[in-house]
């Protein structure tokens, strides 16, 4: 623990400290740890793919290609825009969504927990999310929002925008959505989103709900795993100095702004016209079937409207599709 807390105070001063060279000295001067050790560590960030320059006789420096995530340099991505939230920021954790669950109740809206890895991260319905170290930016919001449970599909759809707008402001690329929470970019999924919450039985309406995303920013080091290599993608095509910081600031940014209009939902068009579902032949996933439908629309409340295949109309308001190819 303790040589998590040295590393992770070591990414902070050289981050802070970017096209400088910190002396060995220094570092161990400022860290209360040996220069043997300052080199040990040095090597382990490297080992992790951080790109850092080692001079003798002058030090260390954070090459332009390391992405780090800090507290300060979230901060500096979200303006004005970051006297709404509560940052935590982790180099590791379990999962973002399962800690702020568990911390709700005694925590403030827009408390945000942020990480550049997840040991057991979660998707949904039970699935695990692939969360690796270095490539991705994983984050859970806390909110009280003033709504019934049955539009708490705005919340994750809310999401789906403001990641959207986030891409494309930090990326050349053009991301789609996948209804309901799914962000694709060049036909891989960049983007998954898990909204959680707690009822209140007596209002039918939601104490808490912490909504959960993870982006892959990059293609780990050797490819995704076999068994999503067909399914997931990065974001980015290559590394770029502090994208993972930026396109977490610009994603806060955007939810924030969102979720001001949650009560109208005025955002549906936007999701509505970022599909990529709407106009395509589909597999409606529901109790271990797959049943082939139509995906018509998306309506106001960004409900996907599906025609079967005898006709029948339904509008799913949750749940999950794929595209039949």
């Amino acid at each position: 623990m303790a040589g998590t807390a040295t590393k992770e105070r070591l990414v902070r001063m050289l981050a802070e400290n970017r096209g400088s060279y910190l002396s060995g000295s220094r570092i161990a001067e400022q860290l209360g740890i040996t220069r043997a050790a300052v080199w040990k560590q040095i090597r382990s960030l490297m080992a992790e793919g951080y790109e850092i320059d080692a001079v003798t006789n002058r030090g260390y420096c954070l090459g332009d290609r390391s992405d780090v995530i800090t507290k300060e340099g979230l901060l500096a991505a979200l303006g004005p825009e970051g006297a709404r939230y509560t940052l935590e920021v982790h180099d590791s954790i379990t999962s973002t969504n399962t800690v702020l669950k568990e911390r709700a109740e005694s925590l403030p809206d827009w408390y945000v927990i942020v990480s550049g890895r997840q040991t057991a991260g979660r998707g949904r319905i039970g699935r695990s999310f692939y969360s690796p170290e270095a490539t991705g930016i994983y984050l859970s919001v806390l909110l009280r929002p003033d709504l019934p449970a049955e539009q708490s599909v705005r919340i994750t759809t809310a999401a789906a925008v403001a990641a959207c707008r986030a891409i494309e402001e930090t990326t050349e690329r053009k991301p789609g959505i996948k209804w309901v929470n799914d962000v694709f970019v060049e036909d891989r999924k960049a983007c998954g989103i898990l909204t959680e919450g707690s009822l209140n039985l007596e209002t039918g309406g939601l104490d808490w709900v912490v909504m959960g995303i993870g982006f892959n920013v990059y293609e780990p080091e050797g490819g995704f795993p076999e068994e999503i290599r067909e399914i997931a993608g990065p974001v980015a095509a290559e590394r770029a100095g502090d994208l993972r910081v930026h396109l977490a600031g610009s994603f806060l940014r955007h939810f924030g702004k969102v979720c001001d209009s949650l009560a109208e939902a005025s955002f549906a068009e936007e999701y509505r016209k970022r599909s990529i579902v709407t106009g395509q032949n589909i597999l409606v996933l529901r109790n271990g079937q797959e049943i082939p439908a139509f995906a018509e629309d998306i309506d106001g409340e960004c409900r996907l409207r599906v025609r079967y295949a005898d006709g029948r109309e339904e509008l799913l308001s949750s749940g999950e599709v794929s595209i039949r190819l």
